[in-house]
């Protein structure tokens, strides 16, 4: 078993109010009125108000952390609530950290918030980080994991990692200058991203609601730890888990050899793929917008439509007179033996991105009426027909 000092020192001493609030707590030997005043005495920085940082948040908030961060650009959208707890019918349309903080306070008002509401950037991240105790990480996208991970390395902070999928997760926690030298980091575990197109987002894939409690609960628990100094932290080792064959899994995670050291935070959108250099670009797509759609169709001049989303996609929304054919890797070669090459085509999917990325093919495959709807499905429900669900 592997122990590690606490993160935090003790604190002013607790309240009558707060040994009210917390004696639970105060119960446990562990943990007790010296590991309480740690707690009320930590500052933590949750990076991202949604799936996961919704259930972290309130449970930090509950047991006391006296001083919660929150970084969020976002703002609430009705298709959050199915995970987000933190977040109501009340809040939608509300920036996610000014709807956190409500929350929070309902709930413990003992504790401090502070909100940020501009989106994580390299030039920013260091200083940010060097204002707390630790990090939690609960984002969807590996650009904002790499520079949170190279970040927490710059500032010598350790920092929790939670990751969900439809009906699967994972958590670990990383310390790059741990105490004993047994310290790892995120590019231990994964050295380079994905490829983006392997990347989906939970708004791109779907993720089981409740999944994200499981984790969650697993990173406030070791962000707990951390602060407390008690138990065996998740420092080399990646707990994964299964919600639908509820089945826990332990793996090592071992030190990279030879790893370039991080000096420096860099371009991530660049490293992740998102921002390929001008020579790497792929050839120019003509676009149609949703307008000039619903005009075409008003005039009974349609294009052909075609829809590559996945059948589950297409069952929430749809435009009138797409047909569906889901991306693969010879969706293109099967709509020219479907339509042939001079057809009017206008590729779709949900936002834009990978109807784009099918454009590229059949533009490779000489077929020269081919346009990229812009916006995709979801500009159409927002500017031609809101009656439609969206998601």
């Amino acid at each position: 078993m592997m122990t590690l000092p606490p993160l935090v020192e003790p604190g002013e001493p607790l309240s009558r109010e707060e040994v009210n609030r917390y004696s639970r707590h105060l119960l446990i030997p562990n943990v007790g009125m010296e590991g309480q005043r740690r707690i009320k005495n930590a500052k933590v920085l949750v990076i991202g108000a949604g799936g996961l940082g919704s259930p972290t948040l309130l449970y930090l908030a509950a047991a006391g952390v006296g001083t919660l961060g929150i970084i969020d650009f976002d703002r609430v959208d009705e298709s959050n609530l199915q995970r987000q707890i933190i977040h109501t019918v009340d809040s939608i349309g509300e920036l996610k950290v000014e709807s956190a903080k409500r929350a929070i306070h309902q709930l413990n008002p003992h504790i401090k918030v502070e909100t940020y509401t501009d989106r994580l950037e390299p030039d920013t991240a260091v200083e940010l980080f060097s204002r707390y105790d630790l990090i939690l990480d609960g984002t969807d996208n590996f650009a904002t994991r790499y520079l949170v991970n190279d970040a927490c390395m710059l500032a010598d902070k350790p920092y929790v990692w939670g990751s969900i999928f439809r009906f699967e997760g994972q958590v670990s926690v990383f310390w790059e200058n741990a105490p004993g030298g047994i310290g790892l980091n995120y590019r231990d575990l994964y050295p380079e991203p994905p490829p983006p197109e392997l990347a989906p987002s939970c708004a791109q894939g779907g993720v089981f609601g409740v999944l994200c409690a499981s984790i969650a609960s697993i990173m406030s628990t070791e962000a707990i730890k951390l602060i407390t100094g008690i138990g065996d932290p998740l420092i080399g080792r990646l707990i994964a888990y299964d919600a639908l064959d509820m089945c826990y899994r332990e793996l090592p995670i071992r030190r990279l050899p030879n790893r370039t050291p991080v000096t420096e935070l860099g371009d991530y959108q660049t490293f992740c793929g998102l921002n390929p250099p001008a020579d790497a670009m792929a050839i120019p797509v003509p676009v149609m917008t949703v307008l000039e759609l619903k005009e075409r169709l008003d005039q009974a001049q349609a294009p052909v439509l075609v829809d590559v989303r996945d059948p589950n996609e297409w069952e929430i929304v749809n435009i009138p007179g797409a047909i569906l054919m889901p991306k693969s890797p010879t969706v293109a070669a099967e709509i020219l033996t479907a339509f042939g090459p001079n057809a009017d085509l206008v590729i779709s999917c949900r936002s834009g991105a990978r109807s784009k990325a099918v454009c590229e093919e059949l533009i490779k495959l000489n077929a020269p009426k081919v346009r990229n709807l812009e916006g995709g499905v979801l500009a159409w429900v927002e500017q031609v027909a809101p009656e439609l669900a969206s998601y």
